[in-house]
């Protein structure tokens, strides 16, 4: 099997299995109104080889996650995304920018 005919495998199983109606399945239609779920999907594979004819080794590898981004609201012929905020991903944030306004003041009074 060639490199490319590898890859192209490995893409296409990732196309598959790495999408928001694996994680959330079909959108849901109720009078009159459509829900799209909507994913965030990463994912990364790589391979290698060595050697040449009968004693060539190889390998390969790979992984997806899918989590979600928010949702599609249809409704009356208009479309509106709404996104899902995960509040650890913004408390984080806020951990970080303290900790670097912090380190920044530091750093100030110890120049004195």
């Amino acid at each position: 099997m060639s490199d490319a005919n590898f890859i192209q495998r490995i893409a296409e199983s990732i196309q598959i299995h790495a999408n928001a109606r694996q994680v959330y399945g079909d959108p849901v239609e109720r009078d009159g109104t459509t829900i799209i779920p909507v994913a965030r999907v990463q994912w990364g594979f790589g391979g290698g080889g060595i050697g040449r004819g009968a004693a060539e080794r190889g390998g390969g590898g790979g992984g997806a996650r899918a989590y979600p981004a928010g949702f599609i609201h249809l409704r009356n012929g208009e479309a509106e995304f709404r996104p899902i905020h995960d509040a650890s991903v913004v408390a984080l944030a806020a951990v970080g920018i303290g900790g670097l306004i912090a380190g920044l003041a530091l750093a100030k009074i110890l120049r004195r």
